[in-house]
Order: structure tokens, then sequence, then C-alpha cells
């Protein structure tokens, strides 16, 4: 369920940074909900940041429109941010470098009545650039990836919302290794990690009391040399996962066995074969009805659009749809999967489709909203 709010008084509500007094003119209602959206603020190698930290919007979701809260909490650098299970926390990693500080940051908050975040808690993330947030389907572990320095930190979640560190992984080969996502398994039995820097799923037994990630018999998937795989997506039924590989533009398609090892069945290329200029995959979503998964690509500067073959979980290409904007990175689709959205990095802001649940397809709608160098959606839950 969304945390979901409403427009009374005047129609029109002036935009304003100060989300208190949009409050006042808002309260629940099922035609909205709320989206958080994780900005970078300063300028890093790759990109420029123009943002003050973590935003929040308004979304209707009948008419897809966005409106803008202001300012949820001010924070360097918030490239990724996760919502709890139950939509009472928010968690935000601080993604800092060399250049910034010994270790990377993730922050815990509370959500408040008016959207505000209020903060928590501030742990190191053992290691640099963490770039993705995870929770174990009983929302009571958090996962953090760090890029740099191969280490990935698992936290218990405190009955207030705030964390304790309970694990601190180190990847094999560390001065390669780049853990850019973790993923779950639907029975919480399982941890997937994706290793951009040595083209390696790492495999996990996820021991939920303990909270701790202890090794697993097939200790790894070896991808494709130079894939790069980034972000996972597992369908509704966890019979199938889908890596979206960041270096050669790729989907890889995986068989989930019941004791958690994986079997290779694919990989189909997520950008046209006609496109031979540079391109950077990133983002990777199923739909909530199962039967299309979603690709983003950074240089083709579109969303990729799969069929998920139900009987064999092998993808076919069904449209790639342009962006207007450059360099989408993240997107989020709405949780009854009426709408996708689009973050586009590089020039400041979010597209809306509207997708066609029998054909998959995307069907844009202006006009573009601006948000300064956003990187990652997230919906707010109950």
């Amino acid at each position: 369920m969304m945390r979901k709010i409403m427009i009374v008084g005047l129609l029109s509500i002036v935009f304003s940074k100060d989300i208190s007094a949009q409050a006042e003119k808002l309260k629940k209602q099922d035609s909205v909900n709320m989206i958080y959206v994780g900005t970078y603020t300063k300028k890093e190698g790759h990109v420029d940041g123009k943002g003050r930290g973590i935003y929040l919007l308004e979304q209707h979701h009948d008419e897809g429109t966005l409106r803008m809260l202001g300012l949820a909490a001010e924070l360097t650098n918030p490239s990724f941010v996760k919502v709890g299970k139950m939509g009472k926390y928010l968690y935000a990693v601080s993604e800092l470098g060399p250049q910034d500080a010994e270790t990377g940051y993730i922050h815990s908050f509370e959500i408040l009545e008016d959207g505000k975040l209020k903060h928590l808690s501030k742990l190191t993330t053992g290691g640099l650039a963490p770039c993705h947030i995870a929770l174990d389907r009983a929302g009571k572990h958090v996962f953090v990836s760090n890029y740099l320095g191969g280490i990935v930190m698992v936290y218990k979640i405190n009955s207030d919302g705030s964390l304790t560190q309970s694990q601190e992984l180190s990847l094999e080969n560390p001065d390669t290794a780049n853990a850019h996502s973790l993923k779950i398994s639907g029975d919480n039995r399982y941890a997937y990690i994706a290793d951009l820097g040595n083209d390696k799923i790492w495999i996990y037994h996820f021991d939920v009391m303990e909270g701790k990630l202890k090794p697993h018999h097939q200790k790894f998937i070896q991808l494709k040399k130079g894939a790069g795989p980034r972000h996972l997506s597992f369908t509704k039924n966890g019979s199938y996962l889908y890596s979206i590989n960041e270096l050669n533009s790729t989907v890889s398609a995986f068989k989930a066995q019941k004791d958690g090892s994986l079997v290779h069945i694919q990989d189909i290329s997520s950008i046209p074969a006609s496109y031979r200029q540079g391109n950077a995959a990133a983002d990777i979503h199923i739909h909530p009805l199962g039967k299309f998964l979603y690709t983003s690509n950074r240089g083709h500067d579109s969303i990729s659009i799969f069929e998920i073959d139900a009987e064999t979980g092998k993808l076919s290409n069904v449209d790639y749809i342009p962006i207007a904007g450059k360099t989408p990175r993240n997107f989020a689709i709405s949780p009854f999967g009426k709408f996708l959205y689009a973050a586009s990095q590089d020039t400041g802001n979010l597209t809306t489709y509207r997708i066609n649940e029998d054909t998959g397809k995307l069907k844009p709608i202006p006009p573009v909203f601006e948000v300064k160098t956003p990187v990652c959606l997230e919906f707010a839950r109950k």
C-alpha cells in the first residue's frame, strides 16, 4: 500500500520548497502516492551534481501527473534511497568517494506525516561509493553494496527504524570487485550480489536469525567477460532471475533452482543491433503483472521492453522507447503498473509513460518534469 495524500482547498497549489506548508493543504486520498527522489549534489568524475538531497513528489495514480512538494532531507549524494517494508522509514546512502571521506554512509530516516524525513542514524558502509540498498523480504535487514572495495554491509533494523551493523562481507579480489547491488530470493533464503568488476553474481545463504550471509555451495555464476552485471530482478514466482549488464549492454537470464543455485539460459541485447555508439545499461524492473521486463540505457537513452516467456523464462524484444532526456539511470514502475517514470541524470528531468498492460509498450505523457540531477526513484509504502 502507498502512503497517500490528497489536495484540499485550492485547486492549484503554488510549488513550494516548504513541505510543511504543502502538507497543510494535503491529506490522505487513494488517488495520490508519494515518490522520493535521490540525487547527486556535487561534482564527481561522472556527473555534475546539482541537487540538494532527497526530494519529495506526489503522483496521481490515475492520471500519472507529478507535483513537487519540496526537499524532504538535505544530504550529500543520496544516490540510492529505499523505503522500509511498512512505509515508516527510509534509508539512503551518501555516495562518497576517496576524495570525500574514508567511507560512504547509510542514513536512516523516519517518514513523518507530511513526508519530511527525520534523521535517525548514520553508519559507515565500510567501503566507498555505496550505490545500492536492498531489504530482506521480512523487512528486518538492510544490505548496502559499495562500488569500491568489494564490501557488502548487512544491518539490522531496530524497532525505532535506526540501524545496527550485523556483518561486513568482503568479496574476493577486492581490487577489481565492484559490488553494485544485492537481491534477496522470494523465500528470503538466498542473496545474489552483482559484482560488475569481476563479471560474477555471487551466491550466499541468508541467515535471517543472525542477519548474516554465509557461503553457498555454488559460490558464484560467471558471466561473459566484460558483461558488468549491475542490477538484478526476480520474477514474482522466483523462478527466474535477470541481470542488466552495464558494460556490454545485455540482459542475462537465469533459472533459479530450489537450492538457490543459478542456471544460465539466455543473453539478449538491451539496445538495437544497429546502434553502434557508446552505451551503459543501468536499471531493470519487471512489471507487477509479470509479463514484461524493462531496462534503461544510458547513451542510447532509451527504455528497452521485453516480453517474458512464462514457460521458459526467456526474453523477446518488444520495443525500444526513446527518453526525453539524457542518461536515464534509475526508473520506477508505479505500484499498480499503470505508469513508468524515468530519471534522466544529465538533463535533470523525469519522463512519464503510460504502460499498455497488454503489449507492454510505453506511451509518453508530456511534459517532462524538472528535478536536478535525479538518479533514484522510490515510491512510498505504508
